[in-house]
């Protein structure tokens, strides 16, 4: 079977915490995934989890058909803090994720070159990242994973700290990645508009568990040539967005 597939899925720490309880999901191969939901729902162990960090407690979860229990160059990580090394320039910090991969020298030069202009930072290739703005930076973290050719991104809030304006832009740059990549992607969020207009497959989850399990359209609408501020002004938009925004609060009552 392709894609992912979660299956009775236990986390629970050594300090007893219940991350993530009898939790189970299926997705598509080249789904877009947001996972959604307070602080301290689950989130980021159920990425760690399908990333290979953290170990299942019992349960089972893979991909295309393969056992998940430990990391994979399938499956490449976009975390907050996007870990750049400073003493490589921007060329050599994405080409890194190649050469790790095992991608002969000529093809990874090539393939740096196709993915710096497909993120429009061919113009500063040469560039040392700490001359770079946040959003810039955040840019070479995610043409480094392509470089890598996963099957499967994962990124864990990659946009929280970017301003408003800068963070739209990467919205519009990760759904051209996905609609033109042949790869998966599971993305942590908090932003409710963020996830509404990027998933093909939305996941609200609370207290580890999944509560809903949402099938958008908006980012179809954005391929079809809508403009982003016409779909988040939408009045479809945001009824979806009033009533995400209520179960999130009232899951959150529900834990105090």
């Amino acid at each position: 079977m392709s894609g992912l597939a979660i299956h009775n899925l236990t986390v629970q720490y050594v300090n007893a915490t219940l991350a993530l309880d009898n939790l189970s999901l299926s997705l598509p191969d080249l789904s877009f995934c947001v996972v959604l939901g307070a602080s301290g729902c689950g989130k980021s162990t159920l990425l760690n989890t399908i990333a290979g960090f953290i170990p299942a407690t019992s349960g089972s979860i893979s991909f295309d058909g393969k056992p998940i229990t430990k990391p994979s160059a399938d499956r490449a990580v976009v975390f907050q803090d996007h870990a750049l090394f400073p003493w490589l320039n921007v060329a050599e910090n994405v080409s890194f994720a190649g050469k790790l991969a095992g991608i002969k020298p000529k093809v990874c030069k090539e393939n740096t070159q196709k993915i710096l202009q497909w993120v429009g930072l061919d113009k500063v290739a040469n560039h040392a990242v700490w001359e770079l703005s946040g959003g810039m930076q955040q840019r070479v973290g995610i043409a480094r994973v392509l470089a890598a050719n996963a099957k499967m991104l994962l990124l864990d809030e990659p946009f929280a700290a970017l301003d408003a304006f800068m963070r739209e832009s990467m919205q519009e740059l990760l759904l051209s990645i996905w609609q033109q990549s042949s790869s998966q992607i599971l993305l942590i969020s908090h932003d409710i508009e963020e996830a509404l207009f990027l998933a093909t497959d939305l996941i609200v989850m609370g207290q580890g568990k999944i509560l809903h399990h949402y099938q958008p359209t908006f980012s179809q609408d954005w391929q079809q040539g809508r403009s982003t501020r016409e779909i988040k002004s939408d009045s479809n938009f945001i009824s979806w967005r009033e009533r995400l925004f209520h179960q999130i609060v009232d899951c959150q009552l529900e834990t105090h």
